[in-house]
């Protein structure tokens, strides 16, 4: 045989080396509803931990921008991609990846509630190609933080009435009122352009504030917090990353980074080997994951004193426009 065939045979050998071997790559999809500090916080937990344990993964990252169209094209786009895992960053992302995608394992993260969203039958397993982790927030240690810290007797509640997980804490949120007798007020939005003017119809009706994880009212957070000040509204938030930049009387919730660790962990489970029905999913139980976030700031313009026992027990501590971190 002539060199020259010898040579033919040998570079198209390691052509079809190298296209074989490209086609083996796998890719992870991670799609998010929205930015936030919070959705944020969780999307960088899980590339750094899927960074870190396979740094041969490749990562498809896509936002939605809070429009459930989006999510939906962005399931499409990972079902026909073939990704080895598509992760879901809060509820409706996660709906649109497991309404389309049957064929392969699918992770959501950071879900209220993902029996009541249809992802899952139990908590306590996983599904045919479905698990993840939930991010089911202390809704009443919040309210009753919150009563403690300001005379509340009309608490307001805005939340999107598209999201799931605001569905489910709102029915808590309205039980908790009528068990200690306070008037709940709601405003429900549809998108983020209309939370200012949702609040503002209610605003000289309450006299606090209370908004769990509704990912569309936390995209504007800002909005919010500048009501509340000129109407010397009390609010609680449940998104800790967010009350550290946006001035935000208190807030107790998950610390999200480490809620997209712990998604990143079970993702890079799935990429081993594991099958979802065998991974329960996750909710954070110790009481040292959740952070409160308290400003000093906005309590002496709302012309309250808080318990010393209460900023001693706090993670972060806003005074004098500087955040500490205990």
């Amino acid at each position: 045989m002539s060199r020259s065939k010898v040579f033919m045979i040998v570079a198209v050998g390691a052509a079809f080396l190298a296209v074989s071997c490209g086609n083996t790559k796998k890719t992870v999809g991670i799609a998010k509803f929205v930015a936030h500090p919070a959705l944020d916080a969780v999307e960088q937990g899980i590339i750094d931990e899927i960074s870190e344990s396979k740094p041969e993964i490749e990562l498809d990252r896509q936002n939605s921008n809070a429009d459930m169209a989006t999510a939906g094209q962005i399931a499409q786009r990972f079902k026909q991609a073939k990704v080895a895992v598509a992760v879901g960053i809060a509820t409706p992302t996660a709906q649109a990846l497991v309404n389309q995608i049957k064929d392969r394992p699918v992770v959501y993260s950071v879900v209220t509630d993902p029996v009541s969203a249809g992802l899952v039958e139990s908590m306590d397993r996983g599904g045919a190609n479905v698990t993840g982790t939930s991010d089911m927030t202390p809704v009443r240690v919040q309210l009753d933080m919150l009563v403690s810290m300001a005379p509340v007797q009309r608490l307001g509640h805005v939340y999107s009435s598209g999201e799931a997980n605001s569905l489910a804490l709102a029915a808590i949120v309205k039980e908790y009122c009528a068990e200690k007798g306070i008037e709940y007020v709601e405003a429900t939005i549809t998108n983020s352009s209309e939370v200012k003017s949702a609040l503002l119809s209610i605003a000289d009706r309450i006299d606090g504030l209370y908004l769990g994880n509704d990912n569309t009212v936390f995209s504007a957070l800002s909005a919010v917090s500048e009501v509340c000040l000129d109407k010397k509204i009390p609010l609680m938030s449940a998104d800790p990353a967010s009350a550290e930049t946006i001035p935000v009387l208190v807030a107790l919730g998950y610390d999200y980074y480490q809620m997209g660790r712990a998604t990143g962990k079970i993702v890079v489970r799935i990429l081993n080997g594991e099958k979802t029905k065998d991974i329960p999913g996750f909710l954070p139980t110790d009481p040292e994951s959740l952070d409160l976030v308290l400003n000093l700031d906005v309590a002496e313009k709302l012309g309250l004193s808080l318990d010393p026992a209460l900023v001693d027990r706090a993670t972060v501590v806003v005074s004098g426009g500087t955040v500490t971190k205990k």
